[in-house]
């Protein structure tokens, strides 16, 4: 039986109750660990992919380089109670309990962690390409009682839902780090401005209507992406740079 949870927000702590099980996680990401007794916890590379399947691993791999979601991934195998503490670069972590058959779509240079309850696979959404998100996106499902997922997030996350109340949430796709409900769709607001430099910096959106209810983490982080359509070279929707002071 194992258990996700955070540590000062920074942390991921796995917590193992009577060994027997496995967890993946990104590679490199273990800190520190502690067991009741000698070492329980052994870790190996993950060549291919989470499936059980080699087949399946092999068709995985070939997709995620596909369509540039790599995942490199370590098996963490628990012989025995333990504790066990993993991290990415000081990025918060958020932890979530999928139920059975709830999915979670995210970028996968956000996973930090997942159970062995979760199926991985890679959905294409086909939004377009002026995003360097968008056509394609990790999928993690919920298979039994042990579906724990931890994603890193640069920043203090923000929570975004219309589950409750119906609302319109758009967002920023080089910001958003993981979705779970329906998928969205692209708006696009691209004019003659783009093409002379004068785009308002946000020229691609993902959209949530009401009649498409998910819950949606942001990060206060945008990635450099975008298509380069302007005439003084600045990408359509990619965060600016930061300006240089001359003296």
């Amino acid at each position: 039986m194992v258990k996700f949870e955070t540590l000062n927000e920074l942390c991921l702590v796995i917590t193992c109750h009577g060994g027997g099980d496995y967890v993946f996680t990104k590679a490199g990401a273990f800190i520190g660990g502690e067991c009741f007794g000698a070492k329980n916890y052994k870790f190996t590379k993950v060549l291919l992919g989470p499936q059980e399947n080699a087949g399946r691993a092999l068709l995985g791999q070939i997709a995620r380089r596909f369509t540039g979601e790599n995942l490199p991934l370590m098996k963490v195998e628990f012989s025995g109670d333990s504790v066990t503490y993993y991290a990415n670069n000081q990025q918060h972590v958020v932890v979530y309990h999928l139920e059975n058959g709830e999915t979670i779509s995210v970028e996968s240079e956000n996973i930090l962690a997942f159970t062995r309850d979760c199926k991985y696979g890679v959905r294409f959404l086909g939004q377009g390409v002026v995003s360097q998100k968008g056509l394609a996106t990790s999928t993690l499902t919920g298979t039994g009682p042990e579906a724990y997922v931890a994603v890193l997030v640069d920043g203090n996350p923000l929570v975004l839902s219309n589950v409750a109340n119906g609302s319109t949430i758009e967002a920023d796709p080089d910001a958003v780090v993981c979705w779970i409900g329906a998928d969205p769709s692209m708006k696009m607001d691209i004019s003659w401005r783009n093409f002379i430099g004068q785009s308002s910096g946000e020229s691609y959106m993902f959209e949530w209507s009401s009649h498409c209810p998910a819950t949606v983490i942001i990060q206060p982080m945008e990635r450099t992406s975008g298509l380069d359509v302007s005439m003084d070279g600045n990408r359509s929707g990619s965060r600016p740079t930061t300006q240089r002071r001359l003296y």
